[in-house]
């Protein structure tokens, strides 16, 4: 029998390999642009959670597949084999949630919120958390959801045709999935807001010049970029990097003081790995260090 005979569909919609140290996540529903059911979200949260518990994974890749990276939340009511729960709801390219609403169909104060929580906050904050660094191969058009889920990562790499687009203001709707935390401290409130207001499509290359993308490549040398920045990441000291990873992101937030004492922190908790003790001995022996994540 051919083993795609019995896979799970949901399982096709996010497939899954981990390659030479390397959790590779990868969309794929190409025909609705990757729009994000409440199944693959909770796949790719579950996926990341792994990622970091597992020792032999040092570095994760984000992607997708045809034409689009991903579209936002999927809002059409695409099928679900394992919950029963229905699509996420709100308006195209949205973040949302699963569910929401009383027994009998009826919106009360707190389901929206609560549907935000529970849905695109806790997929960008898994993108956040994920103690191994996480990589946007950002393949085709970011909508919505789908921009923040790339911005969320540490590196962005995107091909020569892929877009980004804060779709929201186009539907009357706010920004979610953490937009308007990460957008501001990426590019600026000011331009920020004119992403936002607008809702006008942004060219790789603009996004890379106004600081939102790493670098962008040919659409034929994405996957192979990736594989080489993911497998240089997976090769290096992992919990330095994870560490390293937490600092710049909590400095967003904390004054001067706080930011210092966790450095010092991070230095002695880092300075117990094997890592550490190889990264110093070679420099002293003067050879390349093994690294081993340990």
């Amino acid at each position: 029998m051919d083993p795609l005979d019995s896979m799970d569909p949901l399982d096709s919609w996010v497939l899954h390999a981990t390659d030479n140290g390397v959790s590779w996540i990868t969309l794929n529903r190409p025909d609705a642009m990757n729009a994000v059911t409440w199944d693959q979200r909770e796949r790719i949260i579950s996926l990341l959670a792994e990622a970091s518990a597992d020792r032999a994974v040092r570095a994760v890749v984000i992607t997708a597949t045809g034409r689009g990276f991903c579209a936002g939340a999927d809002l059409r009511g695409a099928p679900t084999t394992r919950t029963g729960a229905g699509a996420d709801t709100g308006a195209d390219g949205g973040g949302g949630g699963g569910g929401g609403g009383s027994a009998d169909g009826e919106r009360v104060a707190g389901d929206i919120a609560r549907t935000i929580r529970q849905g695109a906050q806790r997929l960008i904050t898994a993108v956040l958390d994920c103690e191994k660094p996480v990589i946007a191969a950002v393949n085709g058009t970011a909508a919505g959801l789908g921009v923040h889920l790339a911005l969320a990562c540490d590196l962005v790499l995107a091909a020569e045709s892929a877009r980004f687009i804060e779709v929201f203001v186009r539907r009357g709707l706010v920004p979610d999935g953490g937009g308007a935390y990460l957008l501001p401290r990426l590019v600026g409130p000011q331009r920020a807001k004119e992403l936002m207001f607008f809702g006008d499509a942004l060219a790789a290359t603009d996004a890379e010049r106004m600081g939102l993308v790493n670098r962008v490549v040919a659409n034929a040398e994405l996957a192979a970029t990736a594989k080489e920045w993911a497998e240089r990441l997976a090769a290096g000291p992992t919990r330095a990097l994870a560490l390293t990873k937490h600092l710049v992101n909590a400095s967003l937030d904390a004054d001067r003081t706080s930011a210092l004492a966790a450095e010092a922190w991070a230095q002695e908790i880092n300075m117990s790995t094997r890592d550490a003790n190889e990264g110093v001995a070679s420099f002293v022996e003067r050879r390349t260090p093994k690294y081993r994540g340990l």
